[in-house]
C-alpha cells in the first residue's frame, strides 16, 4: 500500500489507516511528498505534477514490487498520473480521496487561501489549533493539540506549517491543459478504482462524481456522510473500513 497525501499534508496524515491496513497484513508505505513534511524541498521549487509522479515511480521502483496507490487530493491526482505512466502490473488499483480531475476550483482556492494565510506561522500550538477549527468546523477539535507538532515546526519562537511556501507561490503547468491530461489518463486506467468523496466537499461535487464515474464506469464510489475533503481524517473509521473492503477484495 503507497499512501500519498495531499498538499499542505505529510505522511502522518495516513497514520490511523496505515495502521489498519497493517494490521490485515499489508506492507504499508507512506511517504513525505516533495517540499512536505521531512522531505527537502525542491531547490527550484519545483512541483509539478510531472515532477512529482516522476519521484513515486522512483519510489515504486525502491519497493520492488506491485503497489495499491492511495492518494488524498493531490496525491490522488499523482496517483492518477502514475498508475497511467507505470501500468496495470506496476500499479494494481487505485482509490481516490477526495479529488477527481474536474474538481471545484472555489474549494480549491479556499484550501489555497487558509495555507497562505498562515505560511507567517503562529505564536502557538493552541493558535494553530484555533486556525485549523474554523477552517474544518465540521471537525471535532481535539482537546490536546499536541497532535499539530507532527504537522508543525518551531523556527525562532513560532510554529510553521512543515511544507515549502514554493508550493504555492511558483507558477505551474496550464490547468486546463492537466485536468484534459488527468482525465484522459484516468479513462484509460484498466485497474480497479475507488472513489471515496467526503459529503461534505467543497472541492469534489456531486456533479463532479458523476462526470467522472460516467467517464470512468469501471470505478466504484463511496461518499462518507460525515466528512469533507480531508475525509480521511474526517472520518477514519468509515474511511479505513471503505479502503480495507476494496483492497481485500
Amino acid at each position: 500500500m503507497l499512501m500519498l497525501h495531499g498538499g499542505g499534508q505529510n505522511r502522518f496524515s495516513w497514520k490511523k489507516t496505515g495502521d489498519v491496513l497493517a494490521d490485515r497484513g499489508f506492507h504499508v508505505v507512506a511517504v513525505d511528498t516533495r517540499g512536505h513534511g521531512d522531505s527537502d524541498r525542491a531547490p527550484d521549487a519545483d512541483y509539478a505534477l510531472e515532477s512529482l509522479s516522476g519521484d513515486v515511480l522512483h519510489i515504486i521502483e525502491a519497493i520492488g514490487g506491485p503497489v495499491v496507490i492511495i492518494g488524498a487530493s493531490m496525491g490522488g491526482l499523482t496517483g492518477i498520473m502514475v498508475a497511467d505512466l507505470a501500468g496495470p502490473d506496476t500499479v494494481t488499483k487505485l482509490v481516490l480521496v477526495d479529488v477527481v480531475p474536474r474538481f471545484e476550483k472555489d474549494g480549491s482556492a479556499r484550501i489555497r487561501d487558509f495555507m497562505f494565510n498562515h505560511v507567517h506561522g503562529f505564536d502557538s500550538l493552541e493558535e494553530a489549533a484555533d486556525a485549523v477549527a474554523e477552517y474544518l468546523p465540521h471537525r471535532q477539535k481535539p482537546r490536546n493539540p499536541e497532535g499539530l507538532r507532527k504537522n508543525l515546526r518551531q523556527r525562532d519562537g513560532r510554529w510553521y506549517w512543515h511544507w515549502d511556501p514554493a508550493f504555492l507561490t511558483k507558477p505551474q503547468d496550464d490547468p486546463f491543459e492537466r485536468t484534459d491530461k488527468l482525465e484522459a489518463a484516468a479513462i484509460g486506467l484498466q485497474i480497479p478504482i475507488l472513489l471515496i468523496r467526503g459529503k461534505l466537499s467543497d472541492v469534489v461535487s456531486t456533479a463532479g462524481v458523476n462526470d467522472f464515474l460516467q467517464k470512468v464506469p469501471a470505478a466504484e464510489f463511496v461518499e462518507l456522510s460525515g466528512a469533507g475533503h480531508t475525509a480521511a481524517g474526517d472520518d477514519n473509521d468509515a474511511f479505513s473500513e471503505a479502503v480495507v473492503q476494496f483492497v481485500t477484495r
